[in-house]
């Protein structure tokens, strides 16, 4: 049957073989410990105190959405830090007022940019060491708890010592448009990545929409200092930094999610995205072939497939692989898109999952070949 090919089909077919086996081993070894994840947290009477930091520029709609929710956290020791930088609209006095009704909220005062600073870092930092509490959960100014139980369910992983940073997630909230569709399965994807990789004892990101990590922490490790010069990775840089198989873990409880509006349209998706993925230079090198060699091997599974089938090559082995690791995707998707609540995307995870396979690179291609995009 191989005697029949010629060199190209030959070689592009064991390419195939081969990509195959490692999207099968990711979705197996790595996926597959988020899809079964049970968690092993013990029930604690012991509730420490928490410092939430909010940093804030130009947020005075989202805030009157959402910082009501976050003051009344059903929880009993805890304050809200927001940092107000240089916002020109009415933030300030939102906030005045705020205080006079809300004891927990502590706010600071930023009246103009640094310029040796860019991107959220300088006011985040300036929340954190303002914090009195040594558990810090961050979140931003458009976000907003699923319940009253959020601070809850994720300052409960700090009933073990060893812990120092929690990674949650943060979903973004239904909308009409294909668009919605696409952001919303890349956050789940993305989700997939970091969580699954936590649990492999591979931590190497989080998402500032919702993330948790010790004040003492970030002290001993200089804050942000290693990366100022990057205007975003307040999250994923500092996690890539500090974070290890015995002192992090994940918390995906319903009630510990943080929803937040998506972009409206494609560009301003695309200017939010490839800000994000312009980090990935900066992550350890090990981290840049895990995830590169996912990506990768996920692009040549379909190139490869879609080469053997217009050359009518070897068909029903070239089929029974395909459909072996497209079931085994499925399988797993269905077990993480049911924790994460995001079924309706897995119903149409096979459509989406095309366009997002198509799109990745375009937006890794520009992350690279893109100038600095400040913060707001």
């Amino acid at each position: 049957m191989f005697n029949d090919l010629n060199l190209f089909t030959l070689i592009t077919f064991w390419v195939f073989v081969a990509a195959s086996l490692i999207q099968l081993i990711y979705y197996w070894v790595v996926f597959a410990r988020l899809a079964f994840y049970k968690s092993k947290l013990t029930p604690s009477t012991s509730k420490p105190a928490v410092s939430v930091v909010i940093a804030a520029r130009n947020e005075y709609h989202n805030l009157v959405k959402n910082l009501e929710s976050v003051l009344q956290q059903d929880y009993p020791d805890f304050e809200v830090i927001v940092v107000n930088h240089a916002s020109t609209d009415e933030t300030k006095y939102y906030l005045e007022e705020m205080k006079g009704r809300f004891t927990n909220l502590k706010t600071v005062q930023i009246d103009r940019d640094l310029n040796f600073f860019t991107g959220k870092k300088f006011p985040l930092s300036i929340g954190i060491k303002s914090a009195k509490n040594d558990i810090l959960l961050l979140t931003d100014a458009d976000c907003k708890p699923t319940s009253q139980k959020w601070i809850e369910n994720m300052a409960a992983n700090y009933s073990d010592d060893s812990t120092e940073v929690v990674l949650g997630y943060g979903p973004y909230i239904k909308a009409k448009g294909f668009v919605n569709l696409l952001i919303r399965y890349d956050t789940m994807m993305v989700a997939m990545q970091y969580l699954s990789f936590s649990l492999t004892g591979l931590p190497y990101m989080g998402v500032g929409r919702n993330l948790s990590y010790r004040k003492s922490l970030f002290i001993k490790n200089k804050g942000f200092i290693s990366h100022y010069k990057i205007p975003s990775g307040d999250d994923d840089l500092f996690i890539n930094s500090v974070a290890n198989k015995k002192n992090c873990r994940i918390e995906i409880s319903p009630e510990s999610f943080m929803y937040s509006e998506a972009k409206n349209g494609f560009n301003e998706w695309y200017t939010q995205k490839i800000r994000h993925l312009s980090t990935g230079t900066a992550y350890k090198n090990k981290f840049k072939f895990l995830l590169g060699l996912f990506s990768i091997s996920q692009l040549l599974f379909y190139i490869a497939f879609i080469v053997l089938v217009v050359n009518l090559s070897i068909p029903k082995i070239v089929f029974s692989i395909f459909f072996l690791r497209f079931f085994t995707q499925l399988f797993v998707n269905k077990k993480i898109s049911d924790k994460l609540h995001e079924q309706r995307l897995f119903l149409l995870s096979p459509v989406l999952d095309i366009f997002y396979i198509l799109i990745t690179p375009f937006f890794a291609f520009a992350s690279i070949m893109r100038k600095k995009v400040s913060w707001k």
